[in-house]
């Protein structure tokens, strides 16, 4: 299994100028993305709308179309909208990479166990909506030397990282806060995009 953290630094270290949709454990401030990022301008982090990664992707995806735009998703909360897969795939965004942290627990929440873990196929779910390509891995240095690929690879993109649980047992308020919120994301983003 590949580390939370380890995954996300190695597909920040080839993001160019691709825009970041992270949710849940992709997005924690302990172990995701915002103790990584190389370009917090183009992160749009959306902790607070669970299930929803793939959907706001899906629209800077086909609003940006010369623009890669990467989603940092986590098994729960894409079991909570997996009509957004058939979506994407009808939709069929040539720039969008869609990673999934597979985890099978609600790691942000405590723990508990997500429904279907060890039953459900997600790379088979990623074949049978349509997605043009699916890669799997398991293991850091696998996702190491196969991130180019699945980058230069024509999306919709499909990729399961198999990651090591983390679970977040603190209280809510006493979490640390990421510096970046969805509000700020909101309002920054679009100047972001011009920009760069």
């Amino acid at each position: 299994m590949i580390n939370n953290t380890e995954a996300v630094k190695v597909i920040d270290s080839k993001r160019g100028d691709a825009v970041f949709v992270a949710t849940m454990n992709a997005n924690n401030v302990s172990f995701g993305l915002p103790t990584v990022t190389s370009n917090e301008k183009l992160d749009f982090p959306i902790s607070g709308a669970m299930s929803k990664a793939s959907s706001v992707g899906l629209g800077l995806a086909l609003a940006q179309p010369q623009r890669k735009v990467v989603v940092l998703d986590g098994d729960g909360s894409l079991l909570m909208n997996l009509g957004s897969m058939v979506t994407v795939s009808n939709k069929a965004p040539t720039n969008l990479y869609h990673f999934l942290f597979d985890n099978g627990v609600y790691a942000v929440t405590g723990g508990q166990p997500v429904p279907g873990t060890g039953r459900s196929d997600w790379e088979e779910m990623a074949k049978g909506a349509g997605y043009a390509a699916v890669f799997n891995f398991d293991n850091l240095e696998d996702l190491a030397t196969g991130i180019d690929q699945v980058l230069a690879s024509t999306g919709p993109v499909f990729i399961r990282l198999a990651v090591t649980p983390e679970i977040e047992n603190s209280a809510v308020q006493d979490r640390p806060r990421p510096s970046r919120s969805v509000l700020t994301a909101f309002k920054e983003l679009p100047e972001a995009l011009a920009k760069s």
